[in-house]
């Protein structure tokens, strides 16, 4: 059971088909001790409502513990659906390379206004599940900062990525301020930027 000292942990949140030993997910999880993965019943079938769900199962196996959540292509959709219904226990999140909504016919079942939570996005000129105006537009609706990683495909492992060492930095700086606000008295909603 999470108490309210206990240390801000990383929630890992993969897309289809998991994400393997050389994927970045896997080398972040790596880096942050007690992280925990999303895992679900069927990696191959892209089912919304069962990939939120799981979100939520998994948390509520910790209450009261305060999480950052990492998600990549898929697991983008599954988490901000998630968000959409409260969110409970995620305090910020990072989405990297989400999949284009319309693919899945995701849009209507997602939030359309700004996220509870400080968030940002990461995207990709080339990517082939989300053009970059599409994935610009997402995060203005949510509410994310926005950054462009250049023409780097879907940031997985087809992609070269490895290590994501921006990832790593983005999480370490959301996981300071969620810090930071905990230890604030008085807690104001937090302004992030992310600069690296």
């Amino acid at each position: 059971m999470g108490f309210k000292g206990d240390p801000v942990r990383v929630l890992v949140v993969p897309g289809l088909h998991d994400s393997g030993q050389g994927h970045w997910q896997t080398w972040l999880e790596g880096h942050f001790k007690r992280s925990t993965r999303v895992r679900q019943d069927d990696w191959t079938r892209a089912d919304l409502e069962r990939w939120a769900d799981r979100i939520d199962v998994t948390l509520s196996r910790e209450p009261g513990t305060r999480w950052v959540a990492v998600a990549h292509s898929f697991g983008c959709l599954a988490l901000a659906r998630y968000l959409a219904h409260g969110g409970q226990g995620v305090h910020a999140a990072l989405m990297v390379a989400p999949a284009d909504p319309e693919k899945f016919a995701a849009g209507p079942f997602l939030p359309q206004s700004q996220l509870p939570i400080p968030s940002a996005l990461l995207a990709s000129e080339n990517d082939p599940w989300m053009r970059l105006d599409s994935a610009r537009s997402w995060a203005r609706i949510w509410g994310s900062q926005f950054i462009n990683l250049g023409a780097v495909g879907h940031i997985n492992t087809e992609s070269g990525f490895g290590p994501l060492p921006h990832a790593k930095t983005l999480v370490e700086l959301m996981i300071q301020r969620v810090e930071r606000q905990r230890r604030s008295a008085r807690a104001h909603p937090l302004e992030f930027s992310f600069a690296i």
